[in-house]
């Protein structure tokens, strides 16, 4: 058992501050985080979808209800959070290249623990990988070896696993096709089961030792593969599809009006849609599942009390919103993740949520102080320690969120509205009133009542895309592929 001493506070800014034990070893970090998950978290409020494991977390731990991702695709968004650096900064954009390409003397997250005496260890996807096929083939080509003391990539058999399979997408679209496998054996025999087999592995192997460990979690990717266990906990015909005006795109500007739309990309019908649905929150049930076990074994092994425990997903993820699917939008449901923390001596706080605006960009400055690590000082993230101290806190002064995607999209959400441009300004402007209109259905950037707040918004969004590197990389990122139409 870690040695047990009194805390100490420090008066900080006219607020108590609780500091970990003086007399504690250094503290753990495990980090785990989804691949496509939206805030579909029974614990964040989903009516549906059932993740007691994660509740359970949150209850020990501070939820983050308005977490934005810095772009909604793996490849970009895994390196802005690995770096601490807006993508027009790492000149990740999007899912070609890798981070260290980008940037050879870029110093990680996990490298700056790695640095600090921490075992740094990586099971499974945490950069960008390719699913299915590399799950299938078992192997990383996108990892940064620089990040980790030791790697370890789990091979599964995907959508060729034994089960019933169903194609809840009648167009083919590849790799992104919604495939649903009804699997018929047990959770160690898919990947996020064997990713928590290594994960515990890991956690009796270094559990005597300060250690950084990172479980990458690929569901719900699809194909959304899980034990039939999983998916009859869920009523196909008891699924509720997200409503949505018929006319909801008409106001939308047309670089992004068909991008990814159901009746040109997917043709889901009603029908398949509540199937759609059902293999999705099983999948998310099936990865909660996965999580359990591993906090399990971290309560088992006596690590709970001296680890600090962030769990998130990439990037949110459309399942019909907006007659949509899929990712790189930049709708709420694209951009918002589900995000939780538990800092066991930070306990005043736990089982509390914070609506206040926050990035996934905050997660490294936040780990660095709270281990009392020195991280670089390029880092372009806030540390969310205020926070966690008091999830309310005034000294918390973060008033937007920015999230970038292809095409030259650009999106600002602040309290009250969001604003997206597209083409860098060029190819039309989106603005959505979130007091009155939360769910986003109804643009007012051609509204003259609301000329003022266009211009203030364009200005705000300016000002950021700047200090997010922006001005200091346009070359770069105006020359990079993907800049015009997106592809289909």
């Amino acid at each position: 058992m870690k040695t047990i001493c009194l805390t100490i506070f420090t008066l900080i800014a006219t607020t108590l501050i609780p500091q970990r034990p003086a007399c504690a070893e250094k503290p753990n970090v495990l980090f785990l985080i989804a691949d496509d998950l939206n805030t579909a978290l029974s614990g964040f409020g989903h009516k549906q979808c059932k993740t007691p494991n994660l509740d359970r977390l949150a209850q020990r731990g501070v939820k983050f209800e308005n977490m934005h991702c810095q772009y909604p695709v793996c490849g970009a968004s895994r390196a802005s959070i690995m770096s601490g650096l807006y993508p027009y900064s790492n000149l990740t954009l999007g899912n070609e290249g890798t981070l260290r390409g980008s940037m050879p003397n870029v110093v990680t997250l996990s490298q700056t623990f790695r640095n600090n005496g921490y075992y740094a260890g990586r099971v499974s996807k945490i950069y960008h990988m390719r699913i299915p096929s590399e799950i299938i083939a078992g192997t990383a080509e996108s990892d940064d070896p620089f990040s980790w003391d030791e790697a370890i990539n789990v091979k599964a058999l995907e959508q060729t696993a034994p089960g019933e399979l169903t194609n809840w997408s009648p167009k083919d679209r590849g790799s992104q096709t919604f495939t649903g496998v009804v699997a018929s054996d047990g959770d160690s025999e898919h990947a996020d089961g064997m990713a928590a087999d290594r994960a515990i592995e890991i956690l009796d192997q270094v559990k005597d030792d300060p250690f950084f460990l990172a479980v990458g979690f690929v569901r719900p990717h699809v194909p959304l593969v899980a034990p039939k266990k999983y998916f009859d906990q869920y009523n196909r015909n008891a699924m509720e599809t997200p409503v949505v005006p018929e006319n909801d795109l008409d106001d939308v500007p047309g670089i992004i009006r068909d991008y990814k739309r159901n009746s040109t990309t997917y043709g889901v019908t009603p029908e398949l849609h509540q199937g759609l649905l059902q293999a999705y929150y099983a999948s998310v049930s099936y990865m909660d599942a996965q999580v359990g076990r591993v906090l399990d074994a971290l309560e088992e092994k006596g690590l709970a009390e001296n680890t600090i425990v962030v769990f998130t997903s990439d990037h949110g993820y459309l399942l019909g919103h907006h007659h949509k699917f899929q990712k790189q939008h930049l709708f709420e449901e694209a951009t918002r993740v589900p995000f939780i923390i538990s800092v066991p001596w930070l306990n005043d706080q736990h089982g509390r949520g914070t609506t206040k605006i926050t990035e996934l960009v905050d997660l490294y400055p936040t780990l660095a102080e709270l281990a009392e690590l020195t991280a670089p000082d390029t880092l372009q993230g806030t540390s969310l320690k205020p926070l966690l101290v008091d999830t309310e806190s005034p000294t918390w002064t973060k008033e937007q969120a920015f999230t970038i995607s292809r095409s030259g999209g650009e999106s600002i959400r602040t309290a009250n509205w969001r604003f997206t441009q597209w083409g860098f300004g060029e190819k039309g402007l989106e603005l959505y009133d979130l007091k009155n209109d939360p769910d986003e259905f109804t643009n007012q950037a051609k509204n003259p009542e609301h000329a003022s707040v266009v211009k203030m918004l364009l200005a705000q969004l300016i000002a950021k895309r700047d200090a997010a590197g922006f001005k200091q990389n346009r070359t770069a990122i105006v020359g990079k592929p993907g800049k015009g139409k997106p592809k289909k």
